[in-house]
């Protein structure tokens, strides 16, 4: 059963400087909430009920706003506006979140913030996600547990979320190479980093979610550093794709995975995300047919 969720949230977010100079990326809004809340609600959606923050050296605003706030609470709570904290409140029920802080010693990579988790994990499997990534869907937690689903049914080492983002986007992904083999569906040989499209073994771009068993925390201890000088799972999955066997899980229907790791990708989560709020909805479509011409 998996119940603990790793979220990578070290990195420097140089794509949206200079805003992230006095708070980290994942705290940028979504509509009203910072995008490391809907990675939360989302982890909590699949049965998670341990998560651990893994943010840079000395940086401590996303324990801040995740820690509850007393003066708030009673301001909020004397001008009837307490309901502003219910999000806040249903994770604090539902969730023990930890932050870890990444030592500076660690390389820079996705690799790293496993690494820094190891004795949070406990040689358990778990949910791991990138911090600035956005699944959307109609209940939170709904592709989480397909894929945990996946791992439980099967015990790979890995299960890779992978979006099928087609011919013109997959230079910008790390693209899965498949494998026939009956008894493991989904089975990859390896993820090749940004190949341009006529060399991609597929269009399935790799997404930021992943189950892994304590195998993969094993291969990084040891693993080198690759190209820049940092860490990464992929070569680690890589490794055991060669070595044992790791699945993929594909976003379909109408649950779909988006980056918002530059300012335009960004933009387009929130135009998708008002989209689905109700109350934004048609007013959001009246203003962007205003402005289309």
């Amino acid at each position: 059963m998996v119940t603990k969720c790793v979220i990578a949230a070290a990195g420097r977010g140089t794509r949206f400087l200079p805003v992230v100079k006095s708070y980290p990326k994942e705290l940028v809004p979504i509509l009203s909430k910072p995008n490391i809340q809907y990675l939360i609600e989302e982890a909590i959606g699949a049965g998670i009920t341990e998560i651990a923050i893994v943010h840079r050296h000395g940086e401590h605003s996303i324990e801040k706003y995740f820690t509850p706030d007393a003066d708030l609470e009673t301001y909020l709570t004397d001008n009837n506006k307490l309901e502003y904290l219910d999000s806040l409140k249903t994770i604090w029920s539902k969730a023990k979140l930890t932050f870890i802080e990444q030592p500076t010693d660690l390389p820079y990579g996705t690799g790293s913030p496993l690494l820094t988790a190891k004795n949070f994990v406990d040689n358990q499997p778990f949910l791991y996600m990138y911090g600035d990534d956005l699944t959307v869907e109609p209940t939170p937690g709904q592709f989480l547990t397909k894929m945990i689903t996946t791992f439980s049914q099967y015990s790979p080492a890995s299960v890779i979320a992978v979006k099928d983002v087609g011919r013109e986007e997959i230079s910008r992904y790390g693209s899965a190479k498949y494998m026939d083999d009956p008894k493991y569906p989904n089975r990859i040989s390896t993820m090749l980093e940004k190949l341009p499209a006529d060399q991609a073994p597929s269009t399935f771009g790799q997404g930021g979610r992943f189950v892994l068993s304590n195998k993969v925390i094993n291969v990084l201890k040891n693993q080198s550093t690759s190209l820049g000088g940092e860490l990464w799972l992929t070569d680690a999955n890589n490794y055991l794709a060669q070595n044992d066997v790791v699945l993929t899980q594909a976003f379909e229907g109408d649950q779909d995975w988006m980056t918002t790791g530059d300012p335009l990708r960004w933009l387009e989560s929130n135009i998708v995300m008002g989209l689905k709020e109700p109350k934004f909805h048609d007013d959001l479509i009246k203003f962007i047919n205003s402005i289309k011409n």
